[in-house]
């Protein structure tokens, strides 16, 4: 994550059969040209060998160079995966968001918790929203250049003077002169808007929606999602809490807005986050509202995919009289769905037992509801000494998947000693939720 003066783009694998294996290349070699172009990223290696005929500049591990030619079909890949997956240090945020979630962390937690990224690249290879506060135009020319799609991106208000406020940064109104160039150039975008109580909701939400509206086809879509408080607020910007009357309003709001969209363009183009049916009580909208769910990984249908998902898994089964005896470890805010969930579950299969344990988190604070923040402390805190049956289960968005640990670090193995009961990590899909509670 340190900025480095020269990028060294040093392999870190080849892949087995790959050309690269035929080239006799290894680990630790440094890949310093293509076609005699010096690299600079990940897109300027994937543009580049995109190609029939290449000519690479290898530096080996001892100090020779390599000059190695190679005939191959256009878009076959190398087999290279490099030390850096961007090819370059990652890009740190510019802003100091009045919202934002990591300056809301608790000291002590590891150091990888408190980097703030806002890398351009990401949004493309990970789906990560971008401010564009801290992109040149000469970054905004590449992405052009290379037909790079989609880009997502925070853009929270479409006042340029308000936004400069909540980003904290003189800049960031004259950041949104690049949402202009990516529609000239033909960039599909998503944006995402995080509303603060009382600052870019209401008129301010209007004006946006409507300005974001004017950017499509290539505005794609946008979502609505509430700002998200720690207890660790100390010294920072005064925010509300949106309660269910406020989420009511919110809901009705957008809904207001997705009626007039689909007369007008045929698309409901705004989308509120889950979050906002889950804090008003509301049912959850049928699968066509989300228009193939653009936004699912920002909280937008997640809820209503995995319904649709269990019903469909459901439906492929013939129930019994197995017996089980589980439980599952899940968020405030998401456990009434997932008490129906089983319930449904056990129409067809009546003799097996599922207990459903909302988390309250104490450890960011009873503000945050949902499932991805819960930590093992809590889990500990909350479950010991409690009767979890033969196994239970969280969601696979409680735990980094690479290292099987919680936000505090807490590992699975812990965490599973302490309660005394195997621990199961469920994906997000139905079909694995059902398969998870009636063990097949």
């Amino acid at each position: 994550m340190q900025t480095r003066k020269e990028n060294h783009h040093i392999i870190r694998a080849v892949a087995e059969g790959s050309i690269a294996q035929a080239l006799e290349l290894e680990p630790g070699d440094e890949l310093l040209r293509i076609n005699g172009k010096k690299i600079e990223d990940v897109f300027d290696y994937h543009y580049l060998i995109n190609d029939e005929y290449l000519t690479l500049l290898v530096r080996r591990r001892d100090g020779e160079e390599w000059e190695l030619e190679i005939e191959k079909e256009y878009e076959d890949d190398l087999g290279i995966s490099f030390e850096e997956s961007l090819m370059d240090s990652y890009r740190s945020c510019r802003n100091k968001c009045i919202f934002c979630f990591i300056d809301q962390m608790p000291p002590g937690m590891r150091e990888t918790l408190y980097f703030k990224d806002d890398d351009a690249r990401l949004s493309f290879l990970q789906g990560n929203y971008i401010t564009l506060t801290n992109m040149s135009d000469a970054d905004v020319d590449r992405i052009c250049f290379y037909k790079l799609s989609p880009i997502n991106i925070s853009v929270h208000t479409m006042n340029r003077e308000l936004r400069c406020k909540m980003l904290n940064n003189r800049f960031a109104g004259d950041a949104l002169d690049k949402l202009k160039k990516f529609y000239d150039a033909g960039i599909t975008m998503n944006s995402q808007i995080v509303l603060c109580k009382g600052i870019n909701d209401g008129e301010e939400l209007d004006r946006s929606l409507r300005e974001l509206a004017e950017l499509m086809p290539h505005m794609a879509s946008v979502s609505v999602v509430p700002v998200g408080r720690t207890k660790y607020r100390e010294g920072l910007y005064p925010l509300e809490k949106f309660e269910r009357e406020d989420a009511l309003r919110v809901v009705e709001q957008l809904a207001a807005w997705q009626e007039h969209f689909l007369a007008k363009y045929g698309t409901r183009f705004v989308h509120a986050s889950d979050e906002w049916f889950l804090t008003a009580g509301l049912p959850i909208p049928e699968a066509a509202c989300y228009e193939g769910y653009q936004q699912l990984e920002n909280g937008v249908g997640m809820v209503r995919l995995l319904m649709d998902e269990v019903d469909d898994a459901l439906a492929d089964l013939v129930g019994d009289d197995r017996e089980r005896e589980i439980s599952i470890a899940t968020g405030t805010l998401i456990a009434p769905v997932i008490t129906e969930l089983t319930g449904r579950i056990r129409q067809k299969f009546p003799r097996v037992s599922v207990r459903v344990f909302p988390i309250v988190n104490y450890f960011f604070g009873e503000d945050i509801t949902v499932s991805g923040l819960v930590t093992g402390t809590d889990l500990i805190g909350q479950l010991k000494g409690k009767p979890l049956g033969m196994r239970l289960l969280l969601p696979s968005s409680m735990i980094r998947q690479e290292e099987r640990d919680f936000l505090d670090d807490y590992t699975i193995e812990h965490v599973q000693t302490t309660l005394q009961t195997e621990i199961r990590i469920v994906k997000s899909d139905g079909m694995s939720f059902v398969n998870a509670i009636i063990d097949p």
